[in-house]
């Protein structure tokens, strides 16, 4: 199931920009958060949950076998972001690392299944374990596999 529809860009300049540069590179720049060689990104459309627009989002490369994780942390956050609403209405996603998005579908992973890809995630970007100390929230984790 390919995502169709309109794209509505992102609210925020930097997450525009960064989707921009990294599309229009084929993931050759704009890859990495903050400048950071040690923290990689993808890009994740999905279908707006309210809005039905797609959305494109950087997110953390986490990946293990082909398969990919998605962490909601927000920052620490008191709340979700925006895409995980996306996600749980429409799990339906395609995700872009290097040159040409691929279907993936996702879910939130719970227990151990949500323990082992919490370490992998840490393991890949270290903030996120204080994120998770700033919040009451447990944060969510997706898997994303390919369809």
């Amino acid at each position: 199931m390919t995502l169709v529809g309109e794209y509505e860009p992102s609210p925020s300049q930097w997450v525009r920009d960064q989707v921009e540069e990294y599309e229009a590179s084929g993931g050759t720049r704009a890859n990495v958060l903050r400048g950071n060689p040690d923290w990689p990104i993808v890009v994740i459309t999905s279908r707006g949950a309210r809005s039905g627009k797609l959305r494109k989002n950087p997110v953390m490369r986490v990946e293990h076998d082909g398969v990919y994780a998605a962490v909601a942390s927000k920052g620490g956050a008191p709340e979700h972001p925006e895409w995980y609403h996306n996600f749980v209405a429409d799990p339906h996603v395609l995700l872009q690392d290097g040159p040409e998005p691929q279907e993936y579908v996702a879910r939130i992973v719970e227990g151990e299944e949500r323990a082992v890809w919490w370490e992998r995630a840490v393991a890949q970007f270290a903030p996120y374990a204080e994120y998770q100390q700033n919040t009451d929230r447990e944060i969510p984790v997706f898997v994303l596999e390919r369809v």
